[in-house]
């Protein structure tokens, strides 16, 4: 068993590589295990230090200020109002973290959205209420789908 640090544009990844056999290793990156198909066994004999393991690049996400807080008189916003929650790149929805009328903070994981055999959590970028859940596990989304609004 071997452990890496690395750092790819950036972003710091450590890297167990538990075993390598013929052409696929099992790798754990960051605490998720993945195989990794290799193009070619590598020879058994030989060091695990030819082995490449790539990530994914880092998605940007833009900087969005949180969206005020609403006065307490305020009548309830309807559903589906407010502030959305994008799609940073295709992928498919694995899990629901948030319910309608759950009350979430900037930061908060609200799902997790699989892309490129990776599971990326994906944060509130805003404080609020959820209004409306416009996906559900198993979907597959494109970049730029709303996901769900947070009011």
């Amino acid at each position: 068993m071997n452990k890496y640090q690395y750092k790819v544009q950036g972003v710091d990844y450590d890297v167990e590589i538990e075993e390598v056999e013929g052409n696929v290793a099992k790798v754990v990156v960051n605490g998720i295990r993945f195989d990794v198909e290799l193009k070619q066994p590598i020879n058994p004999s030989s060091t695990l230090k030819k082995v490449r393991v790539e990530a994914p690049k880092p998605v940007a996400r833009p900087s969005v200020a949180p969206a005020p807080a609403a006065a307490p008189a305020a009548p309830a916003a309807p559903a589906g109002a407010g502030s959305a929650v994008k799609a940073p790149l295709p992928g498919t929805i694995i899990e629901l973290k948030v319910n309608v009328g759950d009350k979430v903070n900037v930061g908060d994981v609200v799902l997790v959205l699989e892309a490129m055999k990776m599971q990326n959590n994906i944060e509130s970028e805003y404080a609020g209420t959820v209004t409306a859940i416009n996906t559900k596990p198993g979907e597959s989304v494109m970049e730029g789908a709303l996901l769900l609004t947070i009011g």
